[in-house]
């Protein structure tokens, strides 16, 4: 009987390793189509939230989270129960930008110490082409004393879910798929096909199938790179971007990208992990790197934009009070990791600037932790000389102009200072509203 079988049958057990925002939603996924599924991860207090019920993700729910099957645990010996297990660990970047692979060295290392002969082991963090086979396979053979391709199979299926998004959800994106070999590739596709309503899309290798997930998000990455080249241009010009963008999109084949802070898990990191093998076999990039440097780049720029702003205002920006609205790295998304508007926070920390930040959606905890900034809530904000709209939380959009102008101090209009980092107001209404207005 085949491994895929004996999983319907619940003769065998599936785990996924790494319960964050891609981990977690899989295993309950999973878990709903009646499989026995174990859900691990080292961080003993997310699996203590898991275990009570509470979804800090926001992916799927509290209540998803109290009925689910799945056996959430942070004990590794567990795994020994599982023939098919899933690795979504983050891979981040380093401060220079090279590939930080400790957490799926980490949990290669974890599961290979518990892995069991006739497994199948399916990797899905964001890693360069190549990677799997070169670092992760050696290890999992290392730790368990198993020969890969004779004792146990692996595959690579890059994760595709967009956090925060409750339209483009993991059942409803067609997903990669990849195997060592033809025998692996029909176990994994199956297996999946069970939660992927709209079907798997089978690859030849495990080093095309990386590719695939590096190249989607640099190529995502590159084109919002122009929209902010073209941002930086458009402000000298004195021409309004979203109103040029709105103008283009109009056309058929437009494709609909815009400036921004470009952050995130994903987008904000998975260029890195390509160009740095591309250059380790001698090719140096003249496009995608590129695209990164302006992007990197856009957090400085907003903040000095702010800063010319409150010039102009009459303000003296070391005095002034400066309200940050939004810290996650998307709107309406608990996830702060790599966001961008800490670029923002920074700049302005260069001119003495020590700003209010506001965020109803990110975990305080995790933002101390991350950034070291202690968040304030909406209510309690007054007195500002300047308001940086910088993610466009649903909360942010209900303000309305009104309500913003609620929180500033009580000076003249035209010294108020507004930056509308998404471009959430239209320009008649900010022009009738009498604040100084920026918009990227």
């Amino acid at each position: 009987m085949r491994l895929y079988e004996k999983l319907v049958a619940k003769t065998e057990s599936l785990a996924l390793v790494g319960l964050g925002y891609v981990g977690m939603p899989i295993a309950v996924a999973f878990a709903k189509k009646g499989l026995n599924v174990v859900g691990f991860d080292l961080n003993k207090a997310k699996i203590a939230l898991y275990q009570s019920g509470h979804d800090p993700t926001m992916e799927v729910g509290d209540e998803v989270i109290k009925q689910t099957s799945v056996h959430f645990t942070s004990d590794e010996t567990e795994l020994q129960k599982a023939k098919f297990i899933i690795i979504a660990v983050p891979t981040p970047v380093n401060t220079d930008h090279t590939p930080d692979l400790t957490p799926v060295i980490g949990a290669s290392e974890i599961v290979g110490r518990n892995l069991v002969a006739s497994s199948i082991v399916v990797y899905e963090s964001t890693v360069y082409p190549g990677c799997t086979e070169d670092v992760c396979i050696p290890i999992l053979e290392k730790q368990s004393g198993l020969k890969c391709g004779r004792d146990f199979k692996v595959g690579y299926s890059p994760e595709r879910i967009n956090p925060g998004d409750k339209e483009h959800r993991l059942e409803n994106i067609r997903k990669i798929v990849s195997g060592i070999d033809a025998e692996s590739l029909a176990e994994i596709k199956d297996v999946y096909d069970l939660v992927i309503e709209v079907g798997t899309y089978p690859v030849s290798n495990l080093r095309t199938a990386e590719a695939v997930k590096v190249v989607e998000n640099s190529q995502r990455d590159i084109n919002i790179a122009f929209m902010n080249e073209l941002a930086m241009v458009f402000d000298r010009m004195d021409v309004d971007t979203n109103e040029v963008v709105d103008g283009m999109n109009t056309k058929w084949n437009a494709l609909g990208f815009r400036p921004g802070l470009v952050g995130g898990h994903c987008i904000g990191v998975d260029p890195y992990y390509f160009t740095y093998q591309a250059e380790k076999l001698g090719y140096h990039s003249k496009i995608i790197l590129n695209g990164r440097i302006v992007n990197d780049g856009m957090g400085e720029f907003i903040a000095d934009r702010a800063i010319q702003k409150m010039i102009e205002a009459g303000q003296a920006p070391k005095k002034s009070k400066v309200v940050i609205l939004g810290l996650t790295f998307k709107e309406n998304c608990p996830d702060v990791r790599n966001s961008k508007v800490d670029d923002v926070i920074k700049q302005l920390n260069k001119y003495g600037i020590m700003p209010v930040v506001v965020d109803p959606w990110a975990n305080p905890k995790d933002v101390k932790r991350e950034y070291g900034v202690d968040l304030t809530k909406l209510e309690e904000v007054a007195d500002a000389d300047c308001i940086i709209v910088a993610v466009a939380h649903k909360e942010f959009r209900a303000l309305g102009l009104e309500r913003i102008k609620s929180l500033y101090k009580r000076v003249p209009e035209v010294e108020k200072v507004l930056i509308d980092v998404k471009g959430i107001f239209k320009i008649d209404e900010l022009n009738d509203s009498g604040l100084r207005w920026w918009r990227l």
